[in-house]
């Protein structure tokens, strides 16, 4: 009758170890005999398939390594499994570094464009002609009160004598610009361009337009026939401008806007329209 360990390691026969593969050999004989034996005394028939199910009903899960080298495999395995997380958790990190860094990047690249494109439109708008008509108006308007020029005259001063000729010139602020028109009553371009400086005495209030006569002025008759209409230009008692026969510029028949462009041209006086 088989014994209580005999049905055991019958039962448990694919979970022992053997220590010597020398000893399993040995034992191969022993074991049909006794696999025979224990079979014929109480029925019990033992499967040596390793694939087949064991008598009990179950199987061993897991590994089959159970030596001392399946130990160290596994503990091998688990190190490499364990470093090959530690440098995929690495590359996670440094893709992240490297995608917050590029965001980062990015944002400050689209501030510093928006920054540029505020002053390229600041810079287009300072450069529109709008502007600098604007500014060049209100720099003249500026210059024309620093220099003196808020003084208004609005009219053409009749000069009757030389003293009150030099008066005129001497006499006055050195800012301020002086026009002499020297005429004779019997030319009719003369009497023209009276009227001309009477319209552009009202237009330009701070620059000061006078006239006298030719013979007061002590010209020569030479010159009262053939430097008629003559314009002279003072400003700090010096000669800026010395115009004469300006029929032969303006013809015989012009207007207070070619007389007014005539001087505009030649730098006598500022267009209006730049500090009006």
């Amino acid at each position: 009758m088989a014994t209580l360990e005999d049905k055991l390691l019958g039962e448990k026969l694919e979970y022992y170890c053997s220590s010597s593969e020398g000893e399993d050999n040995d034992h191969d004989g022993d074991d049909e005999k006794d696999a025979g034996r224990k079979g014929a005394a109480g029925g019990l028939t033992i499967n040596t398939d390793p694939d087949a199910a064991p008598a009990g009903g179950f199987r061993q899960q897991g590994s089959t390594n159970t030596g001392p080298k399946g130990v160290v495999k596994d503990w091998q395995r688990f190190k490499q499994l364990e470093a090959e997380r530690r440098d995929e958790t690495e590359r996670q990190r440094l893709a992240l570094a490297k995608k917050l860094s590029m965001t980062t990047a990015t944002t400050a690249e689209d501030e510093e464009r928006k920054r540029q494109e505020e002053l390229d439109d600041e810079l287009s708008e300072l450069m529109s002609e709008d502007f600098l008509q604007q500014y060049q108006k209100q720099r003249m308007a500026e210059m024309l009160r620093q220099t003196g020029h808020n003084q208004q005259f609005g009219k053409v001063q009749q000069l009757s004598t030389h003293g009150e000729f030099l008066a005129c010139v001497e006499q006055e602020n050195k800012h301020t610009t002086i026009i002499i028109h020297i005429y004779e009553k019997s030319l009719a371009a003369c009497s023209t361009l009276n009227k001309c400086l009477e319209s552009l005495a009202s237009d330009y209030p701070s620059i000061k337009f006078a006239k006298i006569c030719s013979s007061v002025a002590g010209m020569s008759r030479d010159f009262r026939t053939k430097g008629l209409p003559a314009l002279l230009v003072y400003k700090a008692q010096a000669v800026v401008g010395n115009f004469v026969r300006l029929t032969d510029d303006l013809s015989d028949d012009f207007f207070a806007s070619d007389v007014e462009s005539f001087l505009i041209e030649h730098g006598i006086i500022v267009d209006r329209a730049l500090y009006s």
